[in-house]
């Protein structure tokens, strides 16, 4: 009697619905905004990482376009090969000038660019990366591809990496690597001291500042601005997927780093360039960030007062104690109330993901509530009540 070689999938399958860690999609109808369509229904989003709302934007539309008409729909190669145009070249030069760095280097994802830069700077078993236990999933693969052993230190705990760092033994090249803003808890990286470190033991640092760009800084500059600190990071790395609305991932630092990268990481070397309508979306995002500092500074006024109709709705205990970013996590704990939560909220017009492991901590659940720089203090409000009632009644 033969046996049915797929059994172990319907068994995973089972395993994960009955620990409420199955996932399934939810296709939006449209353009993703601070309100987006849904099985026919208008939703208030408040989970997207589309953080000054450019996905939707006019003019960031019109010049994603216009580059569609001039160079085509495809980059139709690799960057080394026949897949940069001008418009790569121009959105690496205007990136690194932004970041107030030499030169820059765009890659398909922010995680083609941690996966394969991390193995290509440590290289050599001799070699050691000094990583945040919280750091992102890109990050983390990236340590794994690499030859070099990883230390794993506590969540933003810098004494704990400075007795790692101290404690370890290696020969070769070192690398502290950071998320700036972290993905789930939304604080940030404690860069005074973090660099403070570096400088002690002679490390190369790397921050990750996918969800940092366009949301902290006076400016949306990003983590240097926010600590008043710039050019003190020897590698920024960052997305174009978030607040700037488009796709991709970039790295910036001197020219050397630029230049090694270029012939040395295999997920630029062996990946089919960025289309050229994306790269433009990105370069029009970017310049707008720049020319309206008024939408970071809207993002960051909404951070501060949602936070704070939450806690008028009896949710202090659930979200940290201060909040600088548009990430608010909103702890739930058990993954199936976190589900339900979800599923009441979705029910009520609030477009809000219950985030489970492996994700975070098994047991340590979250609604992750993401804001935009459209949503408007009226939305907010209502919202911070929708979620109270959601939660209460998931219990």
């Amino acid at each position: 009697m033969s046996v049915d070689k797929w059994q172990w999938l319907d068994d995973e399958l089972a395993r994960l619905k009955a620990k409420n860690l199955y996932r399934t999609l939810k296709v939006l109808d449209g353009a993703q905004s601070a309100h987006v369509s849904w099985q026919g229904r208008d939703m208030l989003m408040l989970a997207s990482n589309a953080y000054l709302d450019m996905c939707n934007d006019t003019e960031v539309k019109a010049k994603a376009s216009a580059a569609v008409q001039n160079y085509g729909a495809g980059s139709g190669g690799s960057r080394l090969t026949t897949g940069t145009s001008a418009i790569h070249i121009q959105l690496e030069s205007e990136l690194a000038r932004f970041k107030g760095r030499e030169a820059a280097i765009a890659f398909n994802t922010g995680f083609a660019a941690n996966s394969g830069v991390i193995p290509a700077l440590c290289a050599s078993p001799d070699d050691i990366i000094f990583s945040d236990e919280l750091n992102h999933a890109s990050i983390i693969d990236g340590c794994r591809q690499s030859p070099a052993r990883t230390v794993i230190y506590r969540h933003n705990d810098m004494q704990d990496l400075a007795q790692k760092i101290k404690a370890a033994r290696f020969s070769g090249h070192g690398l502290i690597v950071s998320d700036a803003v972290f993905s789930m808890d939304g604080d940030i990286v404690n860069l005074p001291e973090l660099l403070q470190v570096a400088r002690q033991y002679n490390l190369l640092t790397m921050l990750d500042e996918a969800h940092a760009t366009g949301v902290i800084g006076s400016t949306g500059h990003g983590v240097e601005e926010h600590f008043g600190l710039p050019g003190q990071v020897d590698i920024l790395m960052g997305t174009m997927s978030k607040a700037l609305g488009a796709e991709g991932g970039y790295v910036c630092g001197p020219q050397k780093l630029i230049d090694f990268l270029r012939n040395k990481t295999r997920s630029y070397i062996f990946s089919t360039s960025l289309a050229p309508g994306v790269m433009a979306a990105a370069l029009c995002a970017l310049r707008i960030i720049e020319r309206e500092p008024q939408r970071t500074a809207a993002l960051q006024d909404n951070v501060r007062w949602f936070c704070q109709c939450l806690r008028q709705e009896g949710l202090a205990g659930h979200i940290p104690a201060q909040n600088q970013t548009a990430i608010i996590p909103i702890r739930i704990g058990d993954e199936a109330k976190a589900v339900k939560a979800a599923e009441n909220l979705l029910a009520a017009g609030y477009f809000i993901s219950a985030i489970r492991y492996p994700t975070v901590k098994r047991g340590q659940a979250i609604l992750r509530a993401a804001l935009m720089s459209s949503h408007t203090r009226e939305e907010l409000a209502r919202a911070a009540r929708a979620i109270a009632l959601a939660i209460s009644q998931a219990n």
